[in-house]
């Protein structure tokens, strides 16, 4: 998959594609739907499928720490979309010049000039240029104008319920995995490479790896089962706690910290992938570390449990 960052760095042999626009934050079954119908759109009438998405995200710029939680960071979410066979992926850097950007001048820079769009996909209820003053009537009077054609992408409905980042991090937020892995079409799982930290954990006999998250803040919350992969041939069992620190006073930081069982090597600068297989408590302060101690052993003997269980 061929990536593009930024406006500049789009070609000549860019020009000429079927394209869609969007966060696709979380990659889920709505969204690989629009990118197979993309595929197909793309294969009929000869043209490469090409996303363009945006980093940091539109509600990131503009709302800053009250964000929503990211689903995936960029790294997670091309991965994914390289996944469903999409060619090309542009990433706009929403900035205050793309923020102060008429809608006229984006289909103008974006659309016309520089990917020479032939097919595009878009909701009916996105909405792009400053003050988002466009919207799906405007790019249908453009496409008119300048010979593309737009379409309304379908609403991707499981049990009646529409399927949307928003709906997953909800249920990330509720312990809700299935529901989550249901919706995304696979199981929840956060990537990062392996960092140092305190290495408190070695001093009660749980040496933890701290994997680097590279986002503000996670849907998850508390201590989960998990399996993580990238160390071995197969995912290795463990337990899981995201959010801050129990037992590090003032360190407000948002951490990934993973104790895998039986597991003994140095893996710092790793990367790997941590799915979340179930919820077994939310957060707790302790008041010494030999209390903390005591709960990990509580916490291992349940995820071994678990794990042993789903196979």
């Amino acid at each position: 998959m061929q990536l593009v960052r930024g406006l500049h760095n789009l070609r000549a042999d860019h020009h000429g594609c079927v394209a869609t626009i969007g966060n696709f934050d979380g990659v889920h079954l709505g969204h690989q739907s629009v990118f197979s119908h993309l595929l197909e759109k793309g294969e009929l009438l000869g043209l490469p499928t090409t996303v363009v998405t945006f980093e940091p995200q539109p509600r990131e710029f503009f709302q800053g720490e009250n964000a929503p939680a990211r689903l995936t960071r960029l790294r997670e979410k091309l991965q994914a979309i390289e996944e469903t066979g999409v060619e090309r992926v542009v990433v706009l850097e929403f900035n205050r010049r793309l923020a102060s950007m008429s809608a006229d001048e984006f289909v103008e820079e974006l659309l016309v000039e520089g990917l020479g769009v032939r097919f595009l996909s878009v909701g009916d209820d996105f909405r792009f240029g400053r003050g988002r003053e466009g919207d799906f009537e405007l790019l249908k009077t453009a496409g008119r104008q300048h010979g593309f054609e737009v379409e309304n992408m379908n609403t991707y409905r499981l049990d009646a319920d529409r399927v949307s980042s928003t709906r997953i991090r909800e249920l990330l937020t509720q312990g809700d995995l299935q529901g989550a892995a249901l919706c995304l079409g696979r199981p929840y799982r956060i990537c990062g490479r392996v960092g140092h930290g305190a290495k408190k954990g070695r001093t009660i006999g749980f040496p933890t790896m701290n994997i680097d998250l590279h986002r503000r803040v996670s849907p998850l919350d508390g201590v989960f089962a998990v399996k993580v992969g990238g160390l071995e041939e197969q995912p290795l069992p463990g337990v899981a706690n995201i959010g801050v620190r129990p037992m590090v006073a003032g360190d407000t930081r948002y951490l990934l910290e993973v104790f895998l069982f039986d597991f003994d090597r140095s893996v710092y600068g790793e990367h790997v992938s941590v799915e979340f297989v179930e919820k077994l408590r939310d957060q707790e302060n302790f008041e010494s570390f030999e209390a903390l101690r005591e709960q990990i052993l509580l916490d291992a003997d349940q995820a071994k449990a678990i794990l042993a269980g789903a196979g």
